[in-house]
């Protein structure tokens, strides 16, 4: 009796299978248009909350003096 051939190719995660969806509906430049909106989004939640931090240390800071 022979062993059943080991699987080479590794199982698909959901965000490749929501990417392989995404390039059958879009074309390129529509793809790389919510890409980089979706990059700026995150950019600026990133902002948003170092600019929280730095409030909050410059209300530490005059609240010390």
């Amino acid at each position: 009796m022979q062993a059943a051939p080991v699987r080479a190719t590794a199982i698909p995660t959901f965000t490749d299978a929501l990417r392989a969806v995404e390039s059958l509906l879009m074309s390129g430049g529509q793809r790389t248009a919510r890409r980089n909106a979706w990059t700026s989004v995150l950019e600026d939640r990133r902002r948003a909350k170092d600019r929280v931090e730095a409030q909050r240390v410059l209300e530490q800071a005059a609240t010390r003096s």
